[in-house]
């Protein structure tokens, strides 16, 4: 090998690699990792010094709205640009969005229009799953069979929500293809019923602030859904995720249906981790407004615990950027009902220095389970290639952290376009300053230095 070989060297860090954590040098060459080890040999172009600092793969958020019309017609804040830029300021380098369809509509036509606008802007490697709001005109047979195959197998089911919810006889059609094509399906777990029921019953007494969101949406409304999905999951024998899960006994269901064998997976997000239902009582709580709902810390206790134990294996941002005016949240009036209001927050930026700080700093599982949790079990769970690694032959996606750099969060200084940071006021220690994505430099000390574009899309290969 000439002393040319390597495209980048990063020097001096400690590293989270395959086998386990220590000082290393990588060489990159061609967007790979082609070798780590002490005292590397050679040179490169570009060599970068990380002594003192952490050397891990980039993140992988596997549940990210980007670019997307929700179900109630609003476009939400960020375009691909917008949101990949901000993902990668918070030391992610993989997104997993959603080409969302409504009824109507052929899937492949929403998926390749929903690619166009990914080739267009995205900044960082991405893959999409396929929301699923009508299984007629040839989407259940020939659409989704098709969609898999060219390596989209992630599919989105709602069992709530106007004019995307899916009912159990579709679910579980959906499930039988799933199943027969090598698919997975992710479920927004709520009961329908149990929502309309406690928003009907708020409306009529004139509980209409935002925060009584949190009570049309009960835990049991969760507990309801999960165990039902699971139980579908076991009878068709499919392999499924059941996302943002919030309860205590959202994650017990789990965790006794995976005892039983149910090929069944999950995740949260870190609203549910760091937010309880009292940030409803805020000023302006609409921002903070999400499906499912903020809990209680009893219920952040039994989340972490089910990290502990395995029974929930990621965690991701939900990203769901809605701006603080009328092109979001307030789009039917300032002083709309609860139930008129967008649900969702921004998340991209965030979701990896709040765990960070969580789990390295404050004991929450340390350093290897945090590389675990938000970037290799994701990449494994949705068969990303290359990704969620730091090993020879892996995409050279990189995050270089300085574990020592503290941020308290503002009011708006995140690099999505959602106007606000829903984490005010919040100090966490520990942050990205460079972050690599196929060995390209797209943050270089806290400057972005990546161009829209640049992402490439990922087939998820059959597990």
């Amino acid at each position: 090998m000439s002393e040319t070989d390597y495209d980048v060297i990063i020097r001096g860090g400690t590293a989270v690699t395959a086998k386990g954590v220590r000082r290393a040098d990588i060489g990159i060459r061609s967007g790979k990792i082609a070798a780590i080890c002490t005292g590397l040999s050679g040179t490169a172009p570009t060599e970068i010094d990380a002594s003192g600092r952490l050397v891990l793969p980039g993140g992988v958020d596997t549940h990210c709205h980007i670019e997307q019309i929700s179900g109630a017609g609003l476009m939400n804040a960020d375009t691909f640009e917008s949101a990949t830029r901000s993902a990668a300021f918070g030391g992610t380098t993989t997104v997993v969005s959603f080409a969302a369809q409504h009824p109507g509509q052929r899937i492949r036509k929403v998926v390749a229009d929903y690619a166009a606008l990914a080739r267009q802007g995205a900044m960082i490697d991405y893959a999409f799953h396929m929301i699923v709001a009508d299984t007629s005109d040839g989407n259940l047979s020939e659409d989704i069979p098709d969609m898999i195959a060219q390596g989209h197998r992630s599919i989105k089911v709602f069992t709530t929500y106007d004019k995307v919810r899916q009912d159990d006889k579709s679910i579980l059609d959906i499930l039988d293809v799933a199943k027969r094509e090598h698919a997975l399906v992710c479920f927004h777990a709520e009961n329908d019923g149990i929502i309309r029921h406690m928003t009907e019953k708020l409306l009529a007494a004139g509980n209409t602030a935002p925060k009584y969101h949190a009570a049309s949406h009960p835990r049991e409304a969760e507990i309801e859904a999960i165990d039902r999905m699971c139980r579908f999951a076991e009878f068709a024998g499919t392999r499924v995720m059941i996302f943002h899960v919030s309860t205590r006994e959202g994650a017990q269901i789990i965790r006794d249906a995976r005892a039983r064998g149910v090929c069944v997976e999950a995740e949260t997000c870190p609203h549910y981790l760091f937010m309880t239902d009292s940030v409803l009582e805020q000023d302006n709580s609409a921002r903070f407004m999400c499906s499912p709902p903020q809990r209680t810390k009893d219920d952040q206790e039994a989340l972490w615990a089910a990290f502990a134990d395995g029974t929930l294996q990621l965690v991701t941002s939900d990203h769901a950027p809605y701006r603080m005016d009328e092109t979001g949240k307030l789009a039917n009036g300032p002083n709309a009902p609860f139930n008129l209001i967008a649900n969702g927050m921004p998340g991209l930026e965030t979701r990896l220095p709040l765990m960070f700080d969580a789990m390295v700093n404050q004991g929450r599982g340390g350093l290897e389970a945090f590389v675990a949790l938000t970037a290799t079990a994701p990449a494994h769970a949705f068969g990303l290639r290359g990704k969620g690694r730091i090993a020879a032959g892996m995409d050279a996606d990189i995050t270089i952290w300085d574990p020592e750099m503290t941020h308290t969060y503002g009011a708006n200084d995140l690099k999505d376009n959602v106007g606000y940071n829903p984490y005010q006021g919040t100090t966490v220690k520990g942050m990205p300053v460079t972050v690599l994505s196929n060995g390209r430099g797209i943050v270089i000390d806290r400057l972005l230095a990546g161009v829209p574009g640049q992402g490439e899309w990922l087939p998820m290969e059959m597990r």
